[in-house]
């Protein structure tokens, strides 16, 4: 089986970074993405980073012709597949789009594979998949049953490939369910880049202390937490790469099906970020707290010992670390 490794959505936040890892661990890769949430020049800061530049295949993977054109000529043993779409509140206005994309694009994705005789697939699944009265902290044994189309499309995707490993016991398939990615490489070139207004907490914040957005809404201040605001499972994106690379060796030695929760095991609230951010940037992030969100959990964190035991990862990188990284990324941007 060959080396070779296609990282479909390679270019986004977690894909560029896991690229890096790659990179650095001597493990040839190719990316595949349609840049439709990443910007191009991201290649550019990868060649920076890691000495030479990864070929690119420019494309959809809802396109099977391109797929098999994609495998036909790179030789690819294994893939890490985080392409899709991923922001929970568009999803509720989209759904069509979501399902087409994180479903139907891992369907043909997976034909591609079949037919190609590559059958090693890490997947990039999402906390999003557990019910959400679960107690914490979240076991991958934990009740599933997303409330979202995000959430239901990760969900589909995951009872999908564990029948397609059913039906044939060559296939080798990793789901990693991770939470909160957060932070930046320490080089400052590559990092969480959204379009448009960000949906995720430590991006916003970015924005807000180079003022580029004027203040951060805090979603409820009133739950049973240390401080009234929401605590969740933050991980930093270099741990979270890492981790891929540790499932996809580990899955060298393991057909079948496995599932891992990637976290932390440790809950931040808001608050508590913000004022990480504020000492890693010597900045103030003004803010206020407003109503709560429907849906948002008071609490939502990991029970990561079931990676540690099967891969011998465990995150590595502090909070401290995640806002000095994220900082050093966000401050370097230019006004888009």
């Amino acid at each position: 089986m060959s080396d070779r490794v296609l990282v479909t959505g390679g270019a986004g936040f977690i894909g560029s970074h896991t690229c890096v890892a790659l990179g650095e661990a001597g493990i040839p890769f190719a990316i595949l993405d349609n840049f439709s949430n990443a910007h191009r020049g991201v290649i550019d800061r990868l060649e920076r980073i890691i000495g030479f530049r990864p070929s690119v295949f420019d494309g959809d993977i809802r396109d099977r012709a391109l797929l098999d054109r994609v495998f036909a000529d790179g030789g690819f043993g294994s893939v890490i597949h985080f392409a899709g779409l991923k922001a929970v509140g568009e999803s509720v206005e989209k759904p069509v789009e979501y399902y087409d994309t994180n479903f139907v694009g891992t369907l043909r994705l997976v034909e591609a594979m079949r037919a190609s005789s590559c059958r090693t697939l890490v997947f990039s699944s999402s906390a999003t998949v557990y019910r959400a009265s679960t107690i914490m902290p979240l076991h991958e044994d934990s009740a599933l049953a997303a409330t979202s189309p995000y959430g239901r499309s990760k969900l589909m995707v995951e009872e999908f490939l564990r029948d397609v490993g059913v039906a044939d016991p060559q296939w080798r398939i990793a789901l990693l369910r991770y939470f909160n990615p957060v932070g930046a490489h320490s080089s400052g070139l590559i990092g969480e880049d959204p379009r448009g207004i960000p949906n995720n907490l430590m991006p916003y914040i970015g924005q807000v202390a180079t003022g580029r957005l004027p203040r951060l809404k805090v979603f409820g201040g009133d739950y049973p937490t240390i401080d009234g605001t929401g605590v969740r499972d933050y991980i930093h994106v270099v741990d979270l790469a890492e981790g891929h690379l540790a499932a996809m060796e580990r899955l060298k030695g393991r057909p079948g099906c496995l599932t891992l929760n990637l976290g932390t095991g440790r809950g931040t609230s808001v608050l508590q970020m913000i004022h990480a951010f504020e000492a890693a940037s010597g900045r103030a992030i003004p803010y206020e707290i407003v109503d709560r969100r429907a849906g948002d959990l008071a609490e939502y964190w990991a029970d990561p010992s079931l990676a540690q035991r099967e891969l011998g990862w465990q995150a590595r990188l502090t909070l401290e670390d995640m806002c000095a990284d994220a900082w050093r990324w966000q401050s370097r941007q230019p006004e888009r």
